[in-house]
């Protein structure tokens, strides 16, 4: 089998990964934050794809009340999506401060 670079990147990535996580596994506290704002982040992303959904349906329809209904719909996922990179961003932020506060912050 020849050597695949995908795989090799992800042989890297994944040692990388359990690198940082053996460092990370002292702080329960902020594995259990980042895996209640993954799941927020999955409970909105779930609405989004209902909602998609249902404008696609109201767009099919023809119907004009439907169409009328997706202005609301397009701006509650608008919204959604705006919530979704708040989140992701308070997630990086609060793994960015639990990590360094873990003794990984190196001053040089």
């Amino acid at each position: 089998m020849a050597n695949n670079p995908r795989n090799n990147a992800n042989k890297k990535l994944k040692h990388h990964r359990n690198q940082d996580s053996d460092d990370f596994d002292g702080n329960p506290e902020a594995w259990a934050t980042l895996d209640k704002n993954f799941k927020q982040v999955q409970s909105v992303l779930d609405r989004n794809r209902m909602l998609i959904q249902q404008v696609n349906d109201n767009h099919q329809s023809k119907n004009p009340d439907n169409m009328v209904n997706n202005v609301a719909l397009i701006q509650e996922l608008n919204g959604n999506i705006s919530k979704v990179v708040s989140l992701y961003s308070d997630m990086s932020s609060n793994f960015s401060t639990a990590f360094h506060n873990n003794g990984h912050h190196k001053e040089g």
